[in-house]
């Protein structure tokens, strides 16, 4: 049977390989049997990738018949050919576009790689290699500075990233400039110098390359760049390798590694201010668009919100800061040496200054020379990589572009609709395309192990989930117009709908009922709200439940579709979908209220049942009130206020809704926009670690400095052999003092030699013997907990867990019992541990919430029904979301559910307070409230049990169980226990245990009563809920969806928590994961949260449409999971890897 390979990434089939003539090539020298032929290499360049422009179909063949590591790499050396390095080059490539890993064939040798980069980088440079290898080396580089987290090839990356390549300062002045703000850059320069003078022959040789090569590779992309012309013909090789030589200038800022010292070089060669004085920029044809979006991508990362020597965010106010610094400076140096030439800037107000008009005004009647000297003074290169550019016009254009205000991104955003339209579904080419060959990059931000700061984070994940997102509604939007079938009618030339979809209805009416005035400081409407009609009496019964299941934030697309005489004849491959089927408008908005069928609201949190729901909604016709996104309105009013359209709302004529679990998308977008605009606050242990700096195992519990040296872990284990066999591997046992083997469950390990101790000593260490340190192993003491008698009801008696965990699932349970961050690899059993982990932080630390996160409602469900197996009380535990009611429970955790559990439990203990107090002989109401309760127990519960205590110490009364028995305050109370409080078979310390027992019964009752009492308090259940999530619920879960769709609404509320539980990481995006970090405000500057611990299956990914090349490019399918994993942060391992 013919051989096949799957072709996924390029979405086309699977590739037949017995067929193609570059299998027989492959059988005949390295499928098998290898026999090495330099010759062979050439043939398959020529003969086979050449014929087929390098298809990735015949690099598919070549993958699948390991061709880079049976043949190319083993018989690889210095005297190999071009075609050999191209091979190479093309295959790693073609790994890389299948996102299978690259490294693995060159990890035995990394000498030899070292020799293949630098043989690399040599051709890059190289005028004499043909355009399209140099194109391939260079994505090879792009890959490479991608690949940070491999040793070896980072080692080799870096080397071209130095302080060294400071050489080609134009002027000595700014590179003395820095050393004076920032002392450590000098030491590294002397540094540099000193190793460039002490090496000799081929190693200082080595050095210089890496010096000199990124100002030759700018060089030779303004020689390039400069080859485009204004509106002749260009060699399309020329804008490719253009393209990826600024895809590889953007990766470089984009990573504070190799960022550091580059940024200062490319502003000081001029790249971008070269490049935007190009020919190609006045080009019409739309084939150097790319080009554009690209450089203005490097322009934007150039001028980044960072300090480049530290670090450091720039809020925008040290931003302003910094610009008016530069302008006082400009005005400074102008009034001092060219007071006769330059004699209105100096005395200018700032703001007058900050514009490209207003510097233009001011720069254009001075001359070269004046400009020149000008430069000059300002440290500002004045001699351009390019000798045919105009150099006054150069000049002008330098000072413009330093000292122009640069636009804030927050205010670019701010001022974008959330909500697709019909232009950026149907006239985005990233949109638009499903497969892309790898010929050209792509103008987005990619997500790859570092990012600069937060707001770079935040930025890239908005861009690309926005398009990720507005990819996957037009893909719904076309399967929902092709099965309504529109079509025009005659003689009327009016549109109708031949056929039915499941998720559209045509629009009995549309109308805007409210526009808001504008925010102060806005020039947008404040909120724009309309109604919505529709009928569903044409639906089955099945899909009317659909549509009646909308409530309040679902997001719904309104269309407008006016049919073409073509409309009904079947789409042409290459025809454009929108024009095809009259797509004329396209408008997203949010469901604010469902409009009852008595014309009010429905106040959803009143209606506690579909049923009560389905009484408010009489016939089939309804209503729904709709938020549109003020941002699109405005834009959509000022062009028919211009006179430039017609209002389009009232064209609207058919109403679409998504799946819900795919519908998140503008909750998620507005999050990320308000976290753009907070101050955001990470804990300090995990802020390096999330941004991919610093040492990988930063955050781990083990180098916390704030590590918990006593945990009780519970009932972890089962029994003495259980213990030992999990923790005695690696771990020095010590049994406590008075305590003998084998020891009885439950365990308290107290760490007695915290290696931290030791690393915290000042010493200093030469690498040398940090590389060869190894960790040290920690010692344990461990004794029984005394679990204390909590009263003589079954309903009281501790529940146990009854899992033997592995020795990895042991030490995941330790780990994320502790501070720090705990990541823990499945593919299973990751619940179980999740689970334990919970319980036990509940039961050592019942002062401290856990948020509980995971992706879907199943895995949510399932962790909470295992919570209650566990000694947890249910009062403590709450279920955020619809998927409550899945629960396989008859308790209700919905935030009204455990309210009214919380007022139905009041009632059953204010009972118990009354039946305490007649057992007293209290007279008087004391089970009234809860108020009435706690007075209670303040006067005539605490003293007696005080008095008790007292009594108890006198010698002769702790003599019998019977004394005991006498002075028990509430034995009339307990006689309705199962078994007898007191038995002639105690001892007396039994009988006074036992009877503290009782008593922590009876404090239990009125400690929840207390608890409970805020109720009493508070009128609405708005208030009560908000009560319960912010104050009593100490286990609090959700999914990941619900926290980006609530998260405003949670941090206003002042919700809290102490502990992030992620289940199911492998599967959410990265942003996904990041909102549930930030649910809470900081708490006096920093941020509470002491844990973190994320459990997933690596081999998941999350869940994205298949077919768009823009999601492999950026690697949207990211998670941060896989992220975490990449960098090397250390992981618990449930299961090995086969």
């Amino acid at each position: 049977m013919p051989q096949k390979i799957s072709n996924e990434t390029s979405n086309q089939q699977p590739i037949d390989v017995e067929s193609d003539s570059i299998s027989k090539i492959a059988k005949g020298h390295f499928a098998n049997k290898v026999k090495w032929d330099p010759k062979v290499i050439d043939t398959i360049v020529k003969t086979e990738l050449e014929p087929s422009d390098f298809s990735s179909r015949k690099l598919s063949i070549l993958e699948h018949y390991r061709y880079l590591e049976k043949y190319l790499w083993p018989h690889y050396n210095q005297d190999a050919s071009l075609n050999h390095i191209l091979s190479i080059c093309l295959l790693v490539n073609e790994k890389a576009r299948q996102n299978v890993p690259l490294w693995d064939a060159f990890a035995d040798d990394t000498e030899k790689f070292s020799l293949f980069f630098k043989r690399i980088t040599q051709l890059v440079i190289d005028v004499n290699v043909p355009l399209f290898i140099c194109r391939q080396l260079l994505i090879f580089l792009i890959q490479s500075f991608q690949s940070l987290d491999t040793a070896f090839v980072r080692t080799e990356c870096l080397k071209l990233t130095t302080i060294g390549v400071w050489t080609h300062l134009a002027h000595d002045g700014r590179r003395e400039q820095l050393f004076s703000d920032y002392p450590n850059l000098l030491k590294l320069w002397n540094t540099s110098n000193k190793k460039l003078n002490a090496a000799k022959g081929e190693a200082k040789e080595q050095l210089e390359f890496g010096r000199n090569w990124l100002s030759s590779l700018m060089k030779r992309y303004i020689d390039l760049i400069y080859e485009i012309p204004e509106d002749e013909e260009v060699d399309e090789e020329v804008v490719k390798v253009c393209e990826r030589l600024l895809e590889f200038f953007i990766d470089l800022e984009g990573q504070l590694s190799t960022r550091r010292f580059f940024n200062t070089l490319l502003d000081d060669h001029q790249i971008i201010v070269l490049s935007q004085m190009a020919p190609f920029m006045q080009r019409e044809e739309n084939d150097i668009d790319l080009l554009k979006e690209l450089l203005s991508t490097l322009s934007f990362y150039s001028k980044f919100e960072i300090n480049d020597h530290t670090g450091v965010p720039l809020t925008d106010i040290e931003m302003t800061e910094t610009h008016c610094q530069q302008l006082l400076q400009l005005q400074h140096i102008a009034f001092r040496y060219f007071r006769n030439e330059i004699k209105e800037l100096p005395l200018a107000n700032l703001s007058s200054i900050d514009t490209r008009q207003d510097l233009l005004w001011h720069l254009e009647p001075l001359s070269e020379q004046v400009l020149t000297n000008l430069c000059n003074m300002l440290n500002i290169r004045t001699a351009p990589l390019h000798t045919s550019i105009d150099l006054k016009s150069f000049l002008i254009n330098i000072l413009i572009d330093r000292y122009q205000r640069r636009e804030s991104q927050i205010e670019i955003i701010n001022k974008q609709p959330l909500y697709p339209d019909e232009e950026a579904l149907f006239s985005n080419p990233l949109i638009q395309s499903h497969f892309n060959r790898g010929d050209h990059p792509l103008a987005l931000p990619k997500l790859n192990l570092q990012f600069l700061t937060f707001h770079d984070y935040l930025l890239r994940n908005f861009s690309l989930f926005k398009l990720k997102s507005f990819y996957e509604v037009r893909q719904d939007l076309e399967e929902t117009i092709k099965e309504l079938q529109p079509r025009l009618t005659y003689p009327d030339y009016e549109t109708e709908f031949a056929g039915a979809a499941r998720m559209a209805l045509s629009l009995n009416s549309f109308g805007v009922v409210e526009v808001g005035e504008a925010n102060l400081g806005e020039d947008k409407p404040s909120r724009v709200r309309a109604d919505v009609t529709y009928d569903i009496g044409q639906c089955s019964q099945s899909i009317r439940k659909e549509w009646d299941a909308l409530r309040k934030h679902d997001v719904l697309f309104l269309v407008t579709i006016e049919a073409l005489e073509k409309t009904s004849e079947p789409l042409k491959e290459d025809e454009d979908f929108k024009e095809h089927y009259g797509i004329k408008h396209i408008r997203g908005c949010e469901i604010v209220d469902v409009i009852g069928s008595d014309g009010r609201p429905i106040d959803e949190f009143s209606m506690i049942t579909a049923e009560d729901r389905a009484a408010k909604l009489i016939g089939t016709q309804r209503t729904l009130r709709v938020e549109l996104d003020p941002n699109q309105y405005k834009m959509d009013m000022d062009k028919v206020n211009n006179k430039q359209a017609a209002d389009i709302h009232p064209t609207f004529n058919i109403l679409v809704r998504r799946r819900p679990q795919e519908n998140n998308f503008k909750s998620v977008l507005e999050t990320i926009r308000d976290l753009m605009q907070t101050h955001l606050v990470m804990p300090d242990w995990l802020q390096k670690v999330f941004l991919g700096y610093g040492d990988p195992a930063g955050a781990h519990y083990r180098n916390i400095p704030t590590r918990e040296r006593v945990i009780n872990l519970r009932d972890t284990f089962l029994d003495w052999d259980h213990f030992k066999s999990s923790f005695a591997s690696d771990r020095n046992i010590q049994v406590a003092e008075g305590e003998r083997e084998p020891l009885d469950p439950p365990y308290v390990v107290t760490l007695l030699d915290d290696p931290m101790d030791e690393d915290s000593k000042p010493a200093k260490k030469s690498k040398k013997t940090k590389k060869t340190a190894t960790a040290a192993s920690e010692t344990f003491e461990v004794s029984t907990f005394k679990t204390p008698n909590m009263g003589p009801y079954k309903d009281v008696m501790t529940k146990k867990n009854q899992n033997r965990f592995t020795a990895p699932q042991a030490e995941a349970i330790y780990s994320g019992m502790n501070n720090g961050l705990t990541m823990v690899v499945g593919p299973k059993e990751t619940t179980d541990v999740a689970v334990q982990i919970i319980a036990n932080l509940y039961r050592n630390h019942p002062e401290q919430h856990t948020l509980v996160v995971t992706h879907s409602n199943h895995a949510l469900n399932q962790i909470v029904e295992k919570i209650l197996e566990l000694d947890v009380d249910a009062r403590h535990i709450l279920r955020l979301g619809h998927g409550e009611k899945e629960l396989n429970t008859e308790i209700r955790f919905s935030r009204y559910g455990r309210v009214t559990a919380a007022l139905e439990n009041r009632l059953v203990l204010l009972q118990e307070v009354s039946r305490l107090a007649q057992a007293l002989a209290v007279p008087g109401e004391h089970g009234a409230t809860c108020e009435t309760a706690n007075y209670f127990f303040s006067v005539h519960v605490q003293p007696r049990w005080e008095e008790f205590k007292t009594a108890v110490k006198e010698e002769k009364a702790v003599q019998t169980v019977e004394g005991v028995r006498e002075l028990f305050p509430f034995a009339d109370y307990f006689v309705n226990t199962p078994t007898p409080v007191f038995t002639d078979a105690m001892t007396v310390e039994e009988a006074l245990e036992s009877a503290t027992g009782c008593f922590r019964h009876l404090q239990d009752i009125f400690q929840q009563l207390e608890e409970i009492r805020p109720f009493e308090l508070l009128k609405t259940g708005h208030e009560r809920a908000d009560y319960l999530l912010t104050k009593e619920a100490k286990i609090v879960a959700m999914t990941s969806t619900y926290a980006a769709l609530k998260r405003r609404e949670l941090v206003e509320m002042n919700f809290r928590y102490d502990t992030i539980v992620f289940e199911e990481a492998a599967q959410v995006l990265e942003v996904e994961m990041f909102i549930p970090l930030l649910l809470q405000k900081p708490h006096e500057g920093e941020n509470r949260l002491k844990r973190a611990v994320i459990l997933g299956d690596r081999r998941q990914l999350p869940r994205t449409h298949a077919g768009s090349s823009f999601q492999e490019y950026a690697n949207v399918k990211q998670s941060m999971f896989a992220r975490f994993i990449r960098l090397g942060i250390p992981t618990v391992q449930l299961e090995e890897e086969k």
